[in-house]
């Protein structure tokens, strides 16, 4: 599996994604959001205050995409502090059920509506009280 796993990541070209199959079971934490690792990454763990670069896909309950840094072919700078609650949870951890990532990981968040943007939904495109569902790639600590 390593080895596919290099030749995906390798083919990845703007537009388009790598696979994010989960052999796996999702793990829910106690806050509802759930996991599953793709690939545990071996490189740094971020912390809150730390920049990071990640490439992700966003899609709704009918797996329609609403956002994706593949298709805009470059990975977001962002600290995942300043981000959804959800997203925070999923890459800095818990520090209980949900371990942090680390860089070269990919992993699939569930996000329920509250860890996301709740009853108000987001700019027209993500209705309110919406489970979000990304795949995410941490490209790099830095």
């Amino acid at each position: 599996m390593l080895a596919l796993d290099r030749l995906v990541r390798a083919s990845v070209v703007r537009g388009s994604a790598p696979s994010f199959a989960c052999d796996g079971a999702y793990v829910e934490s106690s806050s509802g959001l759930k996991f599953c690792d793709v690939v545990v990454g071996e490189g740094a763990s971020p912390g809150a205050n730390t920049q990071i670069e990640a490439h992700y896909t966003g899609r709704l309950e009918n797996g329609s995409v609403f956002d994706s840094s593949y298709e805009r072919g470059s990975p977001l700078k962002f600290k995942a502090s300043q981000v959804i609650k959800g997203w925070g949870i999923g890459i800095l951890g818990d520090g209980e059920s949900v371990p942090a990532m680390k860089a070269g990981g990919r992993r699939k968040l569930v996000i329920p509506a509250d860890l996301g943007y709740g009853a108000r939904g987001a700019g027209g495109v993500i209705p309110g009280g919406a489970t979000l569902y990304f795949d995410v790639e941490l490209v790099r600590v830095l």
